[in-house]
């Protein structure tokens, strides 16, 4: 039984069927104050990172922008991989981004070589 529910919050369950060797007629489920994943990417914090890193705030589509906003959402799964060991499913969401954005840069390197080489220089990658 899952429950989704913000953060904070209390919720009791009543079990029906409930397996043998469990004693109680509720199920509480606390739920630790956590940020919700998606509070990190705020709109205006994609529009400031596109703004920076693309030609204008609603650059979106360049690959400079996409680099740089894959590079911001790494960072910030890789320090929740870091505090939850046990986090398998984003731990496999920030490979795909990896993967996605070593695409996007070497897609780069093909067309712009001096693109390619200020994008790896202002985001400080290990290209």
């Amino acid at each position: 039984m899952r429950a989704f529910v913000r953060s904070g919050e209390q919720r009791f369950y009543h079990i029906g069927n409930k397996p043998s060797g469990f004693s109680g007629r509720f199920l509480i489920i606390n739920i630790l104050k956590t940020q919700n994943m998606a509070e990190y990417l705020q709109p205006a914090k994609k529009q400031e990172v596109f703004a920076k890193y693309g030609k204008s705030n609603t650059d979106t589509g360049s690959a400079e922008s996409q680099i740089a906003l894959f590079s911001y959402r790494i960072a910030h799964l890789t320090e929740h991989v870091k505090a939850n060991k046990k986090d398998v499913v984003t731990r496999r969401s920030l490979l795909r981004l990896v993967g996605k954005r070593r695409q996007l840069l070497d897609y780069l390197k093909e067309v712009d070589i001096e693109r390619y080489r200020n994008i790896v220089k202002e985001l400080g990658l290990r290209r």
